[in-house]
């Protein structure tokens, strides 16, 4: 379980644990969830993203999805259907 630090001036400081999924051996034929957050760039660093993982490391359909906002989480929307289409997730910011 890895540790995560997250410092804010405003509030006291709080622990929480945070725990990773495993990562696949492979990519090889691997459904690609690509999530941006809408701030300039964030498209198109996703898409080539996924094109080499596609080229490179053998990886199926890349699919994006928008956030309403850089400032929230991905709606429950999103999620649902990542979890259904999707064997691996990548989030991105652009600026």
């Amino acid at each position: 379980m890895a540790k995560l630090e997250v410092f804010d001036p405003t509030s006291d400081p709080r622990e929480q644990p945070i725990t990773y999924v495993a990562r696949p051996e492979s990519l090889k034929g691997r459904r690609i969830g690509l999530v941006e957050n809408t701030k300039f760039n964030s498209d198109k660093l996703l898409l080539k993203i996924g094109k080499i993982l596609q080229e490179e490391y053998g990886a199926g359909e890349a699919r994006i999805w928008r956030k309403h906002n850089s400032s929230v989480p991905a709606h429950q929307e999103i999620l649902d259907e990542l979890s259904a289409s999707c064997d691996v997730m990548i989030a991105g910011i652009g600026d």
